[in-house]
């Protein structure tokens, strides 16, 4: 794929698992397809969509999921590529 240089598009559950050691927290919605992963940082919230029909992710989806979760598009990749990564990115 046109934007994936260093890793492989990401399944639904490198995704969530990426998320889950990020800190997000998942919500699952009755009726849909769709999950929201939350997490409140500094009082403002991130809230992330994840379709897991859409799996594995294109190159927009990811830049999008990356952009939900306040991180680059690279950082979101090594979360979901690295299950060793358990640190929280927001923290500086």
């Amino acid at each position: 794929m046109f934007g994936f240089r260093k890793f492989a598009p990401p399944t639904c559950a490198q995704v969530k698992m990426a998320l889950k050691n990020m800190g997000f927290m998942a919500h699952k919605q009755n009726g849909t397809s769709h999950e929201h992963w939350t997490k409140i940082i500094e009082g403002r919230l991130y809230k992330v969509t994840v379709d897991c029909t859409k799996s594995p992710f294109g190159d927009i989806l990811v830049t999008s999921m990356a952009n939900q979760a306040g991180v680059s598009k690279n950082t979101f990749l090594r979360y979901c590529h690295d299950k060793k990564l358990k640190s929280d990115p927001h923290q500086k």
